[in-house]
């Protein structure tokens, strides 16, 4: 057994050294010398030895609590260590996790996890070591090195104008139609729909302004930020949500009447009949039954936002544009999105070149 000692300096008051140990002269040198590079790199090797699990749960408990991650995508976080992170390489040293440790637990994932979940879960760890890597506890994030796999590409069909009609004549009249028209005719999320304030309306500027959004939180409907940074967003609104959100204010006011003292005031557009924040699942449940009475049983709630991203596409409306409205990140993630309507703009501006250089 070789053994080499690597001199940490003062440390504490007292000279500290640090030993490694391999089965030969060559790895042992090996070892010594990445040890070496990894003190240039300021990584504390005098620190003592923490688990995957243990800095995982440090991660959890001061880095992401206090980094602006919202509650629910905190509670997400804490699922995937807790199933699936801790239990395959939580015991590993965190100094000691290597790419092989990674490509193991994606590997076991796809066995019986769908994509989607395997890369989740990847990006959770990468996220985490991320942060190891940044604090000097680990000289370099392993998980880069491994890929997850990649998601299939499935295209859902978007609505047409005339299917997203049918939809809307079902949900005539109701008491949530203008929740529905609301979400299609400026492209929120069901949370930021739901989240909306009148304080948060200008309906003679035809506007409204995102600043929150409802959200289950531990069993609970809580008001959080919204999603992103780019996702607290002016909306310009057209008149048939102008109509919709004006009805829906003369539809409160009398259950506000009804009720008297019973209301409980949030200040939300779209409340239940006491005030209170609408359960999302009971926007789900009356949404499924206008589908499947205008025979469209495939479209999602969701599928209306990307129904007003398509149509806007379709017109000619610019990518950055409906980037700006739809509070995207990137513009890579609405090209990614909906670069199945792209095709059709790329062959208008081919027949552009024609009207321009055909006479030619």
């Amino acid at each position: 057994m070789w053994v080499a000692m690597v001199d940490l300096g003062w440390i504490g008051g007292r000279r500290r050294r640090k030993a490694v140990y391999a089965s030969t002269e060559r790895a042992v040198l090996a070892k010594r010398d990445q040890l070496r590079a990894d003190h240039a790199k300021g990584v504390n090797l005098a620190a003592p030895p923490r688990t995957v699990a243990a800095w995982l749960h440090e991660w959890l408990t001061t880095v992401k609590s206090s980094d602006g991650t919202g509650p629910a995508t905190r509670a997400r976080y804490e699922q995937i260590v807790r199933v699936h992170l801790v239990p395959q390489i939580g015991s590993v040293k965190l100094t000691a996790l290597s790419p092989r440790h990674v490509q193991g637990l994606v590997a076991d994932l796809q066995k019986t996890a769908a994509p989607a979940s395997v890369i989740k879960v990847h990006g959770v760890l990468r996220n985490a070591l991320a942060d190891a890597e940044r604090m000097d506890l680990i000289c370099r994030n392993v998980a880069k090195a491994v890929r997850p796999p990649k998601l299939p590409r499935n295209e859902r069909r978007a609505l047409t104008p005339a299917e997203a009609g049918s939809l809307l004549d079902q949900l005539k009249d109701d008491r949530l139609e203008a929740v529905f028209i609301v979400a299609m005719t400026t492209g929120l999320r069901r949370g930021e729909v739901l989240g909306l304030r009148w304080q948060d309306t200008d309906l003679d500027g035809r506007a409204l302004f995102v600043r929150q959004a409802v959200q289950r939180v531990g069993g609970e409907l809580k008001m959080v930020p919204p999603k992103t940074h780019r996702s607290s967003r002016p909306i310009p609104l057209p008149r048939m949500a102008v109509t919709a959100l004006s009805a829906q204010r003369v539809r409160q006011a009398n259950d506000r009447l009804l009720v008297g003292p019973a209301w409980t005031d949030h200040g939300l557009v779209f409340a239940s009949e006491v005030g209170t924040p609408l359960e999302p699942r009971n926007v789900n449940r009356r949404f499924y039954s206008a589908r499947t009475a205008a025979g469209l049983d495939w479209v999602r709630l969701h599928d209306l936002r990307h129904a007003f991203a398509t149509f806007l596409l379709d017109q000619g409306e610019e990518l950055r544009t409906v980037m700006d409205l739809l509070g995207h990140s990137t513009i890579r993630l609405t090209a990614d999105t909906y670069g199945h309507v792209l095709p059709s703009r790329a062959r208008t501006a081919a027949d552009a070149i024609d009207r321009i250089l055909g006479e030619r």
